[in-house]
C-alpha cells in the first residue's frame, strides 16, 4: 500500500530526540516520521478507544490530531478512558483529552470538534483530515463514519469492543489495486433493535480497551507511512479470555448498495423495534408519574428487566428483578401477577419497551413501562443512587 502522507519538512532536532527509536527503525526511518509530521489523523470519541489511540498516536508524533466528542468526563469512564483523571470529572472529554496530549507531546497540534457528528457535518470535517479513527460504541454512528469516509474519499480505521472480545479492521473503499472496501460490506444491515447490548449494558473489561486501540493506532501508522499489510479486506477478532487472534477476510459485497448520500441514522438503526415503539408509544410513563403512583397505594407490580449483576448495583426499592431473557423465552410470562399492573424498567429505557411489547402481545394490556430507566429515575427522583 503506497504512503497516505507526503513528508512533511526536515524534523528537527527536538524531533529527532523524541522520536529516535522510531528513527532507527528501517521501515520507518526518517521519512516515516516525517509523514507522521504531516500527517491529520481525526479521532472519533475520547472514550474507551479513542483515549489509548489518541495518546499513542500522539507519542508518535502524529503532528495534527482531531478530537470529535461533546460528552463529559463521568466517574464510571475511568476504568478504561485512560487519557481522563479524577480530577477531570464533569469536564469536556474533549478538552480533558486534549490537555493529556499536550503535556504528553507539546508538538502536536490538537484540534477540537465539540459537537455531535451529524450527516450534514461529517463530509466536510472528514475532508479536512488524512485518515479517520472511529472509536464510537453504536451502529447509528457506525454507519454515519463508514458513508462519511465514503463520500469524502477517506479511509478509517474501525474498533469495536464488548466485555471480553473486540474487533478491529481498516475500511477504504477508495484504495488502490482494487482493495476498495467499506464497513457494509461486513455489515449490510444494523443487528436488530435490542439484539446486541452496549458496553453501558453488557460491560467492557477496561484494559480491553488498551488492546484494540493499540491494534488501530498501529494500522493508522502503517497507512500514513505505507509500512506492512493493512487490515484491509481483514477482520481481527480478538478473545482476551482465550488469549487468542484471529482474522477472517472480507471480500467486496457487489450487491453492497453505491453510497451517494448521508441518510437518518438513527431511523435506520432504529434504537428500539417497531413493535416496542408501538407498545411504549401509550405506555410509557416518566419517572415522577410512577413516583406518583407508588405513593398513592395504586397496586403496581414494578419489575426490573436487567441483569442479576446490575440488580446487585442499584435498583428501584420494591421492584422484582425479571431478567428480559425470561420474557423472551416466555419463562417469565408465568410469573406476571394479574391483579396488578406491571410496570417495567431496565437500564435506559430500550429492554423494557421490548419487554413491554412481549407483555402486550401476551395479554397485559395495561402494562407500562418507565421512560428513560433507573438512569433517569436516579437523576430525577434518587440523585445519590450509585449508577453505572
Amino acid at each position: 500500500m503506497p504512503p497516505l502522507v507526503e513528508p512533511a519538512a526536515e524534523l528537527t532536532r527536538e524531533e529527532v530526540a523524541r522520536y529516535s527509536r522510531h528513527l532507527i527503525i528501517p521501515d520507518v526511518g526518517v521519512e516515516g516520521q516525517r509523514r507522521l509530521k504531516n500527517a491529520r489523523v481525526l479521532v472519533i470519541g475520547a472514550g474507551g478507544l479513542g483515549s489509548p489511540a489518541l495518546m499513542y498516536l500522539a507519542a508518535a508524533g502524529v503532528g495534527t490530531l482531531g478530537i470529535v466528542d461533546f460528552d463529559v468526563v463521568d466517574e464510571s469512564n475511568l476504568q478504561r478512558q485512560i487519557i481522563h483523571g479524577h480530577s477531570d470529572i464533569g469536564r469536556s472529554k474533549a478538552q480533558s483529552a486534549a490537555d493529556t496530549i499536550r503535556e504528553l507531546n507539546p508538538l502536536v497540534k490538537v484540534n477540537l470538534h465539540e459537537f455531535r457528528l451529524e450527516p450534514d457535518n461529517a463530509v466536510e470535517l472528514f475532508g479536512q483530515y488524512d485518515l479517520i479513527l472511529d472509536g464510537t460504541d453504536n451502529f447509528a454512528t457506525r454507519y454515519l463514519v463508514n458513508d462519511a469516509a465514503v463520500l469524502a474519499g477517506k479511509p478509517y480505521v474501525w474498533g469495536s469492543i464488548f466485555r471480553f472480545e473486540g474487533q478491529a479492521s481498516v475500511f477504504w473503499e477508495d484504495a488502490p489495486n482494487g482493495l476498495g472496501i467499506n464497513y457494509r460490506d461486513l455489515y449490510p444491515e444494523p443487528p436488530p433493535p435490542g439484539m446486541v447490548p452496549s458496553c453501558a449494558e453488557g460491560g467492557v473489561l477496561g484494559i480491553l480497551c488498551a488492546s484494540i486501540a493499540s491494534i488501530m493506532g498501529t494500522e493508522a501508522i502503517k497507512l500514513i507511512c505505507g509500512i506492512g499489510e493493512p487490515l484491509l479486506g481483514r477482520l481481527m477478532i480478538y478473545d482476551a479470555l482465550d488469549m487468542t487472534y484471529r482474522t477472517i477476510k472480507i471480500r467486496k459485497d457487489p450487491s453492497t448498495p453505491k453510497i451517494t448520500e448521508l441518510i437518518d441514522y438513527e431511523d435506520f438503526c432504529g434504537v428500539v423495534s417497531d413493535e416496542a415503539a408501538h407498545a411504549a408509544a401509550d405506555s410509557t410513563i416518566t419517572p415522577l408519574e410512577l413516583r406518583e403512583l407508588l405513593d398513592s397505594g395504586k397496586p403496581l407490580a414494578l419489575i426490573d428487566v436487567r441483569e442479576p449483576v446490575e440488580w446487585q448495583i442499584n435498583r428501584i426499592e420494591g421492584a422484582e428483578l425479571i431478567p428480559k431473557s425470561q420474557f423472551e423465552s416466555g419463562e417469565a410470562l408465568a410469573k406476571l401477577p394479574t391483579d396488578r399492573t406491571p410496570v417495567f424498567y431496565c437500564k435506559t429505557g430500550v429492554r423494557s419497551a421490548e419487554v413491554l411489547a412481549i407483555a402486550k402481545k401476551a395479554g397485559f394490556s395495561d402494562a407500562m413501562h418507565l421512560q428513560g430507566g433507573i438512569v433517569a429515575w436516579a437523576q430525577q427522583l434518587e440523585p445519590d443512587m450509585v449508577m453505572y
